[in-house]
């Protein structure tokens, strides 16, 4: 039982990995980290945020979404592996939130919120890979963050804020949204993972929009 718990696991950590090409419907802006600037002053912390994302940019991380035992808190996968969930977690942990610890500490104290482990037959938390898990990040930035709108305006995504889609209406996906903006000047870059390392690009309506959120410290 505990094996095929763990195949499980496995199987929805692969949620976010593109499967093929087909899959993006417009040609996506890749830049690279020599391309990019920082925000030489951040004023806030979604400023920071999104510096953080850029700090992490990496191609050579290879998409890995194998169960992995963690420790706790402050556990992380192998630093050249990941998947797009760990783009998320390493951002934050740059400035110093813990979302293995926030969102362990949530679903412990509000398991019945997290509706998708009912769904997956789970009856307990589990501090290796529920962070790591699209849906749950997407509970845990509504309910302790602000859910906001998602439209088709590029200007309604700002700096820092966190972005989800479903790619193929079955494929949850997620990044965050930088102060960088693509080529023309019309949407922000985003930092994520689908399977090409952590990377920056103009991805925002390659694939549907289905979570926008912001979560931080003021």
């Amino acid at each position: 039982m505990k094996l095929a718990s763990i195949l499980l696991l496995s199987i929805f950590l692969l949620n976010c990995k593109k499967e093929s090409d087909p899959l993006v419907s417009q040609t996506i802006e890749i830049k690279k980290q020599d391309e990019v600037s920082l925000i030489e002053n951040p004023t806030d912390f979604y400023q920071k945020l999104s510096n953080a994302a850029i700090s992490i940019i990496d191609p050579e991380v290879v998409y890995t979404p194998d169960y992995v035992g963690l420790k706790y808190p402050n556990g992380d996968v192998p630093a050249k592996t990941g998947v797009c969930t760990d783009v998320i977690i390493r951002t934050y942990r740059k400035l110093e939130i813990d979302l293995q610890k926030e969102v362990h500490e949530d679903m412990k104290a509000n398991f019945s919120k997290y509706h998708n482990l009912k769904k997956w037959g789970l009856k307990t938390t589990d501090k290796n890979i529920d962070h790591r898990r699209v849906p749950n990040l997407e509970v845990f930035f509504e309910r302790k963050g602000e859910k906001l709108p998602e439209t088709d305006n590029p200007n309604d995504y700002k700096t820092g804020e966190i972005v989800s889609w479903m790619i193929a209406d079955k494929l949850p996906h997620i990044g965050i949204i930088t102060h960088l903006k693509s080529n023309d000047g019309k949407r922000p870059m985003i930092v994520h993972n689908v399977g090409g390392g952590q990377v920056l690009e103009d991805c925002l309506f390659s694939y549907t929009i289905v979570g926008h959120f912001r979560y931080g410290k003021q």
